[in-house]
């Protein structure tokens, strides 16, 4: 699957200005993956992105303009979502997106 090049290019320059943090960039998940600290935090999908957030938060995260849930193999994967364009056109909203997965980022496992 191709991804959006711009997208890819916004994630990394906002990556960029995380102190202390290593971002790896890797094809991942029919798209690109950018890795923090060597643990996959976020995902350019298509046109969209696919977040890694602490699944307590699914229900606050779910009620967010463009949440689509990641089913695979029939199942909900707890923690991890789908988010369309509309979800993050506004720069506050594509920030709430990188800033929960960075969060989730420091206690997240290595995938």
């Amino acid at each position: 699957m191709a991804y959006d090049i711009e997208l890819a290019q916004q994630v990394r320059a906002y990556l960029k200005r995380v102190p202390g943090s290593a971002v790896e960039e890797k094809k991942m998940f029919g798209g690109l993956a950018f890795l923090v600290n060597d643990k996959m935090c976020i995902n350019i999908s298509g046109d969209g992105l696919m977040c890694r957030f602490d699944p307590k938060q699914a229900k606050t995260v779910s009620e967010r303009k463009g949440y689509h849930p990641m089913i695979m193999k029939g199942k909900n994967l707890a923690g991890f979502c789908y988010v369309s364009p509309e979800g993050f056109t506004d720069p506050d909203d594509f920030s709430y997106w990188l800033e929960l997965c960075l969060a989730f980022n420091e206690q997240a496992k290595k995938t």
